[in-house]
């Protein structure tokens, strides 16, 4: 019978993630068509979700409006509408040869401990960085080459734009961040504790196992798991000690038999008188 050592699951869970929100916009042209696609994100949880139809908003919690009036809400999405033309035309005077064509663009705000929020806006494309833009700066990535430097250059003169893409990051971001977190609070702080298992997997080789680890179930999601060797059990302690103690005691008799078979057999050679 085989003999397996026992491990012990550790569940280390609290950690804290950088408040964040992010606006995920992804824009695909191919065929003549435009199919542009929006998400909004508070960490690695979706609270929002655009209408493309409707070009509205879709607010997957009821606290996902946060604590913005609806004419601040109104004015984010004619933003996010605007900015979806303004995608189409940026193909038009730089990409109009390329099909299909894929953007991708990153905008929101991170809250770092001791440095206040920080806002910060990424664009790809065709899944490679172009240029990205922070503290009312555009900055063209080296993948972008001469094209990114091209469009940063002509950005950095629209100052009207750049103006109200920074007070978007610096400040509204950051109010509708804060807002989000109080209103979903609730939600937000609750713990679900996790559930594990242990399944066997493909045997690693002869007289082998393989154990797999599951764990599900948890919230918040920063979580550590620790798959430990723990010491022998009491029992397996017990045994030892009892067949340690058989042994010694065996040993024992057999010490004492052959001492006493030693001294028995000159005695009984002595003649008597």
């Amino acid at each position: 019978m085989s003999h397996f050592p026992t491990f012990y699951l550790f569940f280390i869970t609290g950690f804290e993630e950088p408040v964040s929100y992010h606006l995920l916009q992804t824009s695909s042209f191919h065929n003549h068509s435009w199919v542009h696609l929006s998400s909004g994100w508070l960490g690695e949880l979706q609270i929002h979700r655009w209408n493309s139809s409707s070009d509205a908003i879709i607010y997957l919690y009821p606290w996902s409006r946060g604590n913005f009036s609806n004419r601040e809400l109104v004015d984010l999405e004619r933003f996010l509408r605007v900015n979806s033309i303004g995608i189409q035309e940026f193909y038009t005077d730089y990409f109009m040869s390329e099909d299909p064509f894929d953007l991708q663009i990153a905008t929101g705000c991170e809250l770092h401990s001791g440095k206040g929020f920080l806002g910060l806006k990424h664009v790809a494309i065709q899944g490679y960085e172009f240029m990205s833009f922070q503290n009312e700066t555009w900055s063209p990535s080296p993948e972008g080459g001469r094209k990114a430097q091209k469009v940063c250059k002509l950005l950095s003169q629209n100052q009207d734009y750049t103006q109200r893409l920074q007070r978007l990051l610096s400040d509204t971001c950051p109010r509708f961040t804060l807002g989000l977190l109080d209103a979903g609070k609730a939600q937000l702080q609750q713990q679900v504790k996790p559930e594990a298992w242990l399944s066997s997997g493909p045997s690693p080789g002869p007289g082998r196992l393989l154990l797999v680890c599951h764990v599900s179930g948890f919230y918040p999601k920063p979580m550590w798991v620790m798959w430990m060797r723990a010491p022998p059990s009491a029992l397996g302690w017990i045994l030892l000690a009892v067949i340690v103690a058989l042994a010694l005691l065996t040993g024992l008799g057999f010490w004492f038999r052959k001492r006493w078979t030693h001294c028995e057999a000159p005695c009984s050679a002595v003649p008597l008188k």
